[in-house]
């Protein structure tokens, strides 16, 4: 741990950045280059283009389901870092067997391939995050998500934008797709051996085998603390809305603007470097505290973005426009969230509540997928409407914020001009 005094991040930080930029870039990828052709295809009808995206994301989303609890264990369990390094060489393996799934164009195999990619961020997640608060100071810790935020979502708008011309330019010759993400994935490796050393937190704990048994556990510790059950729900909401809003988006891109997949990597770039910027932006602003307010304007921007979005007739201009504005509106929302999530547990039970978190965030996205084939097939609603559904589900989620931490806004809001007055940083 750094001095109070010191302003610069610890030995390790920056390794541990780039390790989770290049896992984010390699999952989008690898999803998008198997799902962008699909989406292209001629023979194939609307029914089944919407529901082959929405069991991609579902089947990357499973892993977390069954797994969460067991990488909240070995984030308790053992030392973080070797957790993530251990992660990192088996993702070269991943990456291997996608090589030769892209190869064989099976899209079983492919699909396949993208679940052992949930199974690898289901391991990283608790640990990555878990991390942050035992070698960052508690006024670094909303800056430090900020940046990893910004980066994951740079990772995001890179790996779709690769995914989307590597489907394009190494048609009928994606071995090499998959042979260049398993050489991403063995940098990746080699960059993590740098991230900081901390011991285990808890190298007694024992494994709980009942899976169901230990996420109700984990979830009743957090519930004692009533800001740690609230930033647990609201987790999980902002990742069913982004889930929600990604799924539509490459259909409704798709559908409405006849767009291929480079153009439409532009459409979810907008929306990943708003959350980027958001998160960053998030970061700044709250000046070395988690700012509790910032979490009612951030999900007003996304529902009034998700009304936009959804609004009949809207070109490409203003439709991007709108899809960064949710963006925003969703860094802004989320920062503050993951940072109480990581502060408040006791050392012990950082990676169990992280490994609970992740596993109802899944919960999250496993229900955005269901949704979108529910909505878009048995409800007949537009893709228009389905942008309305995650407004509206944003709306509700800064509703209850506003309702149950009503003095947050106003406090940070005086602050701020407490601040101003003062002339001060």
């Amino acid at each position: 741990m750094q001095s109070e005094s010191s302003p610069s991040w610890p030995k390790g930080f920056w390794n541990l950045m780039f390790t989770q930029f290049q896992g984010a870039f390699s999952d989008n990828a690898l999803r998008w280059l198997v799902i962008f052709p699909v989406l292209a295809s001629l023979t194939l009808s609307d029914a089944e283009k919407n529901g082959f995206a929405s069991q991609a994301s579902l089947l990357f989303a499973v892993p977390f389901l069954l797994f969460s609890t067991l990488g909240g264990w070995l984030a308790d369990r053992f030392s973080k870092r070797a957790v993530m390094i251990g992660v990192k060489f088996g993702e070269i393996a991943i990456m291997g067997v996608a090589a030769l799934a892209l190869a064989w164009e099976q899209p079983l195999w492919q699909l396949a391939a993208i679940c052992l990619m949930g199974v690898h961020s289901t391991f990283f997640a608790p640990a990555k995050y878990g991390i942050m608060p035992e070698v960052l100071r508690p006024s670094q810790l909303a800056a430090g998500n900020g940046i990893l935020e910004l980066l994951t979502f740079i990772g995001i708008i890179l790996g779709t934008f690769a995914g989307g011309w590597l489907a394009e330019s190494l048609a009928h010759r994606q071995v090499w797709s998959g042979i260049i993400l398993a050489a991403l994935a063995s940098v990746g490796c080699l960059v993590s051996l740098g991230i900081f050393k901390v011991p285990a937190a808890d190298p007694t704990r024992k494994f709980n085998p009942n899976i169901l048994g230990e996420i109700w556990s984990n979830l009743r510790i957090m519930q004692t603390d009533r800001d740690l059950w609230r930033a647990n729900w609201g987790n999980t909401a902002f990742f069913f809305v982004a889930t929600l809003v990604q799924i539509n988006l490459a259909l409704y891109a798709q559908k409405v603007f006849h767009l291929k997949p480079t153009d439409q990597a532009w459409l979810q770039a907008a929306l990943s470097l708003g959350i980027g910027v958001g998160s960053l932006l998030a970061g700044r602003l709250s000046r070395g505290r988690i700012e509790y307010g910032l979490i009612a304007p951030g999900a007003t921007l996304m529902a009034l973005a998700g009304l936009w979005l959804g609004w009949p007739g809207l070109g490409k201009p203003a439709f991007t426009a709108a899809l960064s504005l949710l963006g925003l509106g969703g860094g802004l929302f989320i920062v503050p969230i993951v940072s109480v999530l990581q502060h408040r547990p006791s050392a012990q039970t950082k990676g169990a509540v992280q490994g609970a978190a992740s596993w109802l965030s899944w919960v999250g996205i496993a229900a955005a997928a269901i949704t979108q084939t529910l909505l878009s097939g048995p409800a007949h609603l537009s893709y228009n409407q389905v942008f309305w559904v995650c407004g509206a589900v944003a709306a509700v989620a800064g509703g209850f914020v506003t309702w149950s931490r009503p003095r947050a806004l106003p406090l940070m809001l005086a602050s701020w001009r407490q601040r101003g007055e003062r002339g001060g940083p």
